[in-house]
């Protein structure tokens, strides 16, 4: 069964959606929306999930920010989004007295959201963080030159356009240092010891250490917001010594771009989903 809510979050009002299982596990699944987006998510994506997600048992709430899709409020960025987060697992939990424990479900900045957040409440024993957006200039000028500007040496049509005259070598010289320079800056500002300003990347991995409970990375593999954090925890001896971690698991799909736009990229997240959160072992902390 589908049911529509409305909620209290400080004042406003927040619009979402229950999917209930015939009889629901103790765990339940809260999706955070991300981006300028809503609880149905691109391609229905969210909508379909959760109907997956109650076929398996499990039962869900998908709901829409502060200032997004049919909510109240202002609007409110992924980084401001912890009291959102908590009004909808409150209200999931209330609505659904059979869930005691939720898994966070987040795609793009919805999984940068949830790995600042859920150390803060200690009902969220899971997080499915899917191509998390951890954007910096230094870290997109780097995805640029490694996935981009070299890629394009290999491309028949950039020699052609060489050949024919129609490649402005000047102009692209200069975008090409400006990138250099961007991505060389990475190195000089990526040590601040104040997190609450820190450069995003480290909130979140300040976030996911703190998190006690298992984590699961889905990523694309036609994605640049993917690229970026494979080359973040390639490059970061920190990231990389939290992927390597026993609670930590992650699944590829290589030709999947950043919102799983194909049918069946959206039917194995789902699987991959509904079989992850109903593992026995999640709800060890």
């Amino acid at each position: 069964m589908e049911q529509a809510l409305v909620f209290d979050c400080e004042g406003d009002a927040l619009v979402g959606v229950v999917n209930l299982p015939v009889s629901p596990l103790p765990r339940g699944v809260l999706i955070v929306v991300g981006g300028p987006q809503y609880r149905a998510g691109s391609h229905r994506q969210f909508t379909l999930l959760a109907r997956h997600l109650a076929d398996a048992g499990i039962a869900s709430l998908r709901f829409d920010y502060r200032g997004m899709g049919d909510s109240s409020g202002g609007a409110k960025t992924f980084e401001f989004a912890g009291a959102d987060i908590r009004s909808a697992i409150d209200r999931l939990l209330e609505c659904v007295p059979e869930v005691k424990e939720v898994v966070i479900w987040g795609l793009c900045d919805a999984a940068s959201a949830a790995s600042i957040y859920a150390h803060h409440d200690s009902r969220v024993r899971g997080l499915v963080l899917l191509n998390p957006w951890v954007r910096t200039e230094q870290g997109i000028a780097r995805a640029q030159l490694r996935h981009y500007y070299l890629a394009r040496l290999f491309h028949r049509s950039f020699w052609q356009k060489m050949a024919q005259g129609e490649f402005n070598v000047r102009q692209a010289a200069r975008a090409f240092a400006r990138l250099v320079l961007d991505a060389a800056s990475l190195r000089r500002t990526s040590g601040s010891p104040d997190l609450s300003g820190a450069p995003l990347p480290h909130r979140m991995l300040d976030g996911l250490r703190r998190f006690q409970g298992r984590i699961l990375f889905i990523l694309s593999g036609n994605d640049l917001t993917a690229q970026e954090f494979k080359d973040l925890t390639t490059s970061a001896a920190e990231w990389r010594n939290l992927l390597d971690h026993p609670r930590v698991a992650r699944y590829d799909l290589p030709e999947s771009n950043h919102t799983f736009a194909r049918r069946e990229w959206r039917d194995q997240v789902a699987s991959w989903t509904a079989a992850w959160a109903k593992a026995d072992d999640i709800g060890e902390r």
